[in-house]
């Protein structure tokens, strides 16, 4: 891949998205775009006998993709992602007899594809986000109520423990009562702590699932699928 560190200021916007360049690639009629805008340009074009810049149309290698998108074993770009296999596949890569046997879908499809799932899932966990903060204000009134009822018991069992001329260290045995409220709170206090660290954990999914979808391109295909599979709701 050429060096890009001497690009001109006219360079700075890849012509297909109108945007800075994301790891910009030069076609070797030194023209400059972003790699995935490039490689979906190719997706789109796989009919025609030779690959011609979007810009002068003047023909150009496969390899000015460079990693991720050429094969390392045939030395021929990707064009498929295989689901079930979790890898890219190039047009020889295609002929091996465990593909043959049923249709994966070009790159760019994969990537749509993908996007669309990993945007899903960001929806529905954002809702089990909601529920989980709505649970966890609740379970907080109850440890407020129960927290309450124990400073009450505090307050009588110490004004009875005076009448008595006693204290709580010479107590041998606490009333159940008093007991019972104080296992109450405890049981609520560690509710509430897994309810906060589920809410901790799937908002950290959700800026994964965010930040892969909004990146997405050939070199993350695999990583969105083991994101998807790592990111599914589990009932709690």
């Amino acid at each position: 891949m050429v060096s890009l560190q001497e690009d001109s200021q006219e360079e700075d916007v890849c012509p297909i998205c109108q945007e800075h360049p994301k790891e910009a690639v030069r076609t070797d009629c030194k023209h400059l775009f972003c790699q995935v805008c490039l490689a979906q340009h190719m997706d789109k074009a796989l009919a025609s006998e030779a690959l011609c810049c979007p810009l002068c149309r003047k023909p150009y290698s496969e390899g000015v993709l460079g990693d991720p998108y050429i094969c390392h074993k045939h030395q021929k770009r990707f064009q498929r992602f295989c689901e079930k296999s979790k890898c890219l596949l190039c047009v020889e890569c295609l002929e091996s007899p465990e593909h043959q046997s049923h249709s994966e879908p070009t790159i760019e499809n994969a990537i749509s594809h993908y996007k669309e799932r990993l945007n899903r899932r960001c929806r529905r966990l954002r809702k089990d986000i909601g529920e989980l903060q709505r649970l966890k204000a609740q379970e907080e009134e109850k440890l407020q109520a129960l927290q309450f009822q124990v400073n009450c018991g505090n307050h009588k069992l110490e004004a009875e423990l005076v009448s008595q001329h006693q204290d709580k260290g010479h107590l041998d045995v606490l009333p159940q009562q008093h007991l019972d409220q104080l296992e109450d709170t405890s049981a609520e206090e560690a509710r509430i702590l897994d309810l906060s660290k589920a809410i901790t954990q799937i908002s950290l999914l959700v800026a994964d699932l965010e930040s892969t979808a909004k990146e997405l391109d050939a070199n993350t295909l695999v990583n969105a699928s083991d994101l998807l599979e790592r990111s599914t709701p589990k009932i709690l």
